[in-house]
């Protein structure tokens, strides 16, 4: 560093403006400057011990983090930033091994977990402390597919392991992301907070999953646009304050903006005012918010755990390999930001991936007899809201649906509200107890009908359904159904009434509505590594999907007499012929096939014409 020498301008004695020390010149730094600098880059309460001890800039980039243990700072968040601060982007042995083989006190906290998906995994002890809450314990008892389970038996796993899976993942991916490209400066703050949202991103799921966000609050309160994504955040604050986690985070480093970025994680950025509406981490770290939640291209590793689990808990197979991808992610500078990127050979392996998610909302997710079931669950829940309470802040007590407003009460919201109605004895629950009791005897609602709309057509699920349960009582269509034989049909007796039937809109995807997610990835070639392309479909295959979504309309009837269902399946038969639409038996079994026609080469006698069934 240049000598000092005494301002001999005719400005001399004006206010000069401070310029920051640069760690390029930290060489040759008095220990007075190794103070300011600390001081500019907001470790200023660091100073005294380094003065103390007599750092100057010769021995400033050689220190280690048991050099500043030895100094007297003990924290480890301290001693975290300090090492990011000397040693940016590099392994610093704040979390590893120390060289001579001997563990560091942070690697003796560690736990380990056995999981069947991943192997023995490693968590930090910031996450080991956020499992060992009452709410993230809850997610024990939260069904992961809901009323899939109901269906597939081995689909009794939970929100519990899942939320281990993707933290784990979360990590793998972003130490990966450091390791081949160590100027994106990952640091290890970035990958626990990474970390962090993958272990608390389901946190708001209620009492069957998304049958509760997406069917129970969506059908008893419509015009509120809540989320299991919005309730994760509530949660992981409320979990924060009640178990006095902030203390333990500053001890590990973790500021309020690196919450922030966790619940941005989770949830997006609270408001959009520019560009760049984040608030966690600025915008050259945007590929940071790729890796739990995917808004760009929902490839993240949420889906990458929940492919391999639910596939292996199913007994469906999985076609995509994750840890194949993550070996060959890159992050690059595309469309004004850093992106994750993959390699141009991996596009296939990409297509897989969709192609498993579509497959499994047909095959479990979304199966008619898993929709019947939830649908039945749902009604359950409406009708046992109003007579059911649980406790919140300051011992209130609160219904179920109002539980999203109280994360105390919400806390005790688990599939548990089932035998909680099931075993009852309350004569308010009996309604709600009676549909109950028709799933465990398996008397469920009989599927009437289905059709599927137009490709890119779009329909409206409320709109649709008033739109059918209005047809049961126009004359017109009685009419029409005594032309199909039904002479006797009285419109006021015998049709069924709007509150007998269950309509709903099934919507198979990609996972963007009616887009090809692949448009919205980028990849690199090896021959060019730096830049990334865009893989158009017809460069993959021409035996790639035209379309990436598609509408059932699914028709249940809730009274199962022999009579009401005939009469049912007339009515969507007549409103199917209005809109044009085919129509399809619930159970597809009386679908025609192309008959079997050769002659039977023994005998010469050619079979009758015959309907096969699935």
């Amino acid at each position: 560093m240049a000598e000092k020498r005494p301002n001999s301008s005719p400005l001399a004695g004006m206010p000069v403006k401070k310029v920051a020390l640069d760690l390029n010149e930290s060489r040759s730094f008095t220990i007075s400057e190794v103070g300011d600098f600390l001081s500019d880059n907001g470790l200023g309460h660091l100073s005294a011990a380094f003065i103390q001890n007599h750092i100057d800039g010769s021995i400033l980039s050689r220190l280690t983090n048991e050099d500043l243990k030895d100094m007297g700072i003990t924290a480890v968040g301290d001693r975290l930033k300090a090492m990011q601060l000397l040693q940016p982007g590099q392994d610093n042995g704040v979390y590893t091994a120390r060289t001579d083989g001997k563990p560091s006190s942070l690697i003796d906290n560690l736990k380990v977990f056995n999981d069947p998906i991943h192997g023995h995994i490693e968590l930090h002890p910031v996450c080991v402390k956020i499992i060992d809450t009452p709410q993230f314990q809850r997610l024990r008892h939260l069904k992961q597919l809901g009323g899939t389970y109901y269906v597939f038996p081995g689909a009794s796993h939970n929100r519990f392991e899942h939320s281990l899976g993707v933290c784990y993942l979360a990590g793998e991916l972003a130490r990966k992301l450091r390791c081949r490209q160590p100027g994106l400066q990952i640091s290890e703050l970035d990958i626990l907070c990474v970390q962090i949202a993958g272990l608390c991103h389901d946190l708001g799921h209620g009492p069957f999953s998304h049958l509760f966000d997406a069917k129970f609050i969506r059908k008893l309160l419509p015009d509120r646009k809540w989320t299991h994504e919005q309730g994760s955040v509530a949660m992981f604050k409320h979990l924060v304050e009640v178990n006095g986690l902030k203390e333990e985070f500053n001890q590990y480093g973790l500021d309020d903006r690196d919450i922030t970025f966790i619940t941005e994680q989770i949830a997006g950025p609270v408001a959009k005012t520019g560009k760049w509406s984040y608030e966690g981490r600025d915008e050259n770290k945007s590929f940071l918010y790729e890796i739990v939640a995917n808004k760009r291209n929902s490839i993240d590793v949420d889906k990458w755990d929940y492919f391999a689990r639910d596939c292996y808990h199913l007994g469906i197979g999985n076609n995509f390999d994750h840890s194949r991808v993550m070996k060959f992610a890159r992050v690059l500078e595309c469309d004004g930001e850093k992106q994750i990127c993959m390699r141009d050979k991996e596009v296939t392996n990409i297509y897989d991936m969709f192609h498993t998610r579509n497959a499994l909302h047909r095959r479990a997710y979304q199966h008619s007899v898993c929709q019947c079931v939830e649908a039945m669950v749902t009604e359950a829940f409406f009708k046992a809201n109003d007579h059911l309470r649980f406790r919140g802040r300051g011992g209130r007590l609160v219904r179920m649906s109002e539980a999203i407003d109280d994360m105390e009460a919400f806390t005790k919201l688990t599939d548990h509200v089932y035998q909680q109605i099931l075993y009852s004895d309350e004569a308010e629950l009996r309604p709600a107890r009676d549909i109950l009791e028709r799933i465990v005897r398996r008397q469920l609602y009989k599927c009437v009908g289905q059709t599927q709309p137009l490709p890119r057509e779009a329909l409206n699920d409320v709109a649709v359904r008033d739109e059918i349960v209005t047809a049961l009582t126009k004359e017109e269509l009685v009419k029409e159904m005594r032309q199909d034989g039904f002479t006797d049909v009285d419109v006021d007796c015998e049709l069924p009434l709007a509150e007998s039937l269950v309509v709903q809109i099934t919507v198979f995807s990609y996972g963007m509505q009616d887009k090809n997610p692949i448009d919205h990835v980028r990849f690199y070639s090896k021959k060019d590594p730096a830049v990334a392309v865009q893989v158009r479909k017809e460069q993959v295959s021409h035996m790639l999907p035209e379309t990436f979504a598609e509408q059932w309309v699914r028709v249940w009837c809730k009274t199962t007499d022999v009579r009401s269902l005939a009469i049912a399946e007339k009515c969507f038969q007549a409103w199917c012929r209005k809109k044009q639409l085919d129509y399809k038996p619930g159970d597809l079994t009386d679908v025609e096939l192309t008959p079997y026609k050769t002659a039977n080469q023994y005998t010469g006698v050619t079979p009758r014409k015959t309907r096969l069934a699935f």
